[in-house]
C-alpha cells in the first residue's frame, strides 16, 4: 500500500506538520509513504483553452497545453493506493492553489469523459488509456485555518474528487488552528484520519475495485461527520431564487431542505440520484453534455458569421500588457 500527502501550506508549517502526522499513522500500519510540499513544484494554472476535453471527446488520449509539474503530480497520484491533501484556509475555502489543481484536475482527468474517450479509441483502433486512470482510490481532505471563517472549505476540497470520481473518506476542517501541534484533540483525529485512509485505500484494494464497477457507486467510505445532502454530506447549497429549490453545491442533486430530527438534510426524488455528479451515471450525463458542446464549438469556428463577430469584438480593444513582461 502506498499513501501520499499532499500539502499546500508554508514551508515545514502547520499543513506539513499535520500531513506528516497522519502519513506518520499510515507508516506504522505498513504502508509506503511520500510527501509532498505543493509549492516546490511547478503547478501553472489552468487556462481554459478546453484542449483537454476536445482530446478527449476526439478520442485523441489524454492531453494539457500546460507543460509544467501537473502530469507528474497525477501520475503520483494514480500509483498511489491513497491520498491525503492538506490546506490552509485563507478566504473562507481552498486556496488558490488548491484551485489551481482541482482546475487542472477538471475535464481533463474527468472519468466519465475519460470512458467516452476510451469508447473513441477503441473505434479508431488506437491503444487505449492505461488502466490504472481508472481504478478507484481512497482521498482526505484537511483544511488548517487560523480563524472561524471556514464554511465553503469542505466543499472546496471535496471538488478535487469529483473529476476522477474518487472515494471521499475523510473531510475535515480546524479552526483557530494557528498551534494546532498543541492541541492534542486534533493530533488526534489527524492520526484518525490518517487511519481511516489507510483502511479505505486497503480495502478498495483488496476489491480491485474500478471506477466503472457496477457496485463502485453503492459503496461509500465516507468517515467523517454526515453532511445535509444524504448521498455526497456536503453541507453548502445554492438556493433556487424565489422558489424552495436546494442545489447541493457539491454532488448537485437538487431537492428541498427539511427538517429531520432537528437537523437540515436534503430531500430529493431518488429517481434522480443517477444524475448526481460524482457517480459514473452521472458523469456519463454531464460526458455526453460536453461531447455535444465542444462538437458545437469546433463547428462554430468554420462559421462566417461566427468568424466576423469574433473578429468585431476583438478589434473593439487591446489588452493591457503586463507590467513586468
Amino acid at each position: 500500500m502506498k499513501i501520499l500527502g499532499i500539502s499546500l501550506g508554508t514551508k515545514n508549517g502547520n499543513n506539513d506538520t499535520m500531513c506528516r502526522v497522519a502519513l506518520e499513522q499510515a507508516k506504522e500500519m505498513g504502508c509506503d509513504i511520500e510527501f509532498i510540499h505543493l509549492f516546490d513544484w511547478n503547478i501553472k494554472p489552468c487556462t481554459g483553452c478546453v484542449a483537454c476535453s476536445r482530446a478527449l471527446v476526439m478520442g485523441k488520449g489524454m492531453f494539457c497545453s500546460q507543460k509544467d509539474d501537473f502530469t507528474a503530480l497525477y501520475e503520483k497520484m494514480t500509483e498511489s493506493d491513497g491520498i491525503l491533501v492538506v490546506d490552509p484556509i485563507f478566504e473562507s475555502g481552498g486556496t488558490g492553489m488548491f484551485h489551481n489543481l482541482m482546475d487542472r484536475m477538471g475535464p481533463g482527468h474527468d472519468t466519465g469523459l475519460m470512458l467516452g474517450c476510451q469508447a473513441k479509441m477503441l473505434e479508431q483502433g488506437k491503444e487505449l488509456l492505461p488502466m490504472k486512470y481508472f481504478k478507484q482510490r481512497a482521498i482526505s481532505f484537511l483544511g488548517i485555518g487560523g480563524s472561524d471563517w471556514a464554511v465553503r472549505t469542505e466543499t472546496d476540497h471535496a471538488m478535487l474528487a469529483m473529476s476522477p470520481g474518487w472515494k471521499v473518506v475523510d473531510n475535515d476542517y480546524f479552526s483557530w488552528s494557528k498551534d494546532v501541534l498543541m492541541q492534542d484533540d486534533k493530533v488526534a483525529r489527524v492520526k484518525e484520519i490518517g487511519k481511516n485512509l489507510v483502511e479505505a485505500a486497503k480495502d478498495i484494494a483488496e476489491r480491485n475495485l474500478m471506477i466503472m464497477d457496477p457496485e463502485n457507486d453503492k459503496l461509500d467510505y465516507f468517515k467523517g461527520h454526515k453532511g445535509a445532502c444524504p448521498h455526497c454530506h456536503g453541507n453548502n447549497f445554492y438556493i433556487h431564487p424565489d422558489t424552495n429549490e436546494a442545489e447541493c453545491e457539491l454532488c448537485g442533486l437538487k431537492g428541498e431542505l427539511v427538517m429531520v430530527d432537528g437537523a437540515l438534510r436534503l430531500k430529493f426524488d431518488p429517481t434522480t440520484l443517477h444524475q448526481a455528479h460524482d457517480i459514473l451515471s452521472g458523469k456519463a450525463l454531464h460526458g455526453q453534455d460536453i461531447f455535444e458542446n465542444e462538437g458545437r464549438l469546433m463547428n462554430l469556428f468554420k462559421d462566417e458569421t461566427f468568424k466576423a463577430r469574433k473578429a468585431y469584438y476583438t478589434a473593439v480593444c487591446e489588452p493591457t500588457p503586463s507590467p513586468s513582461k
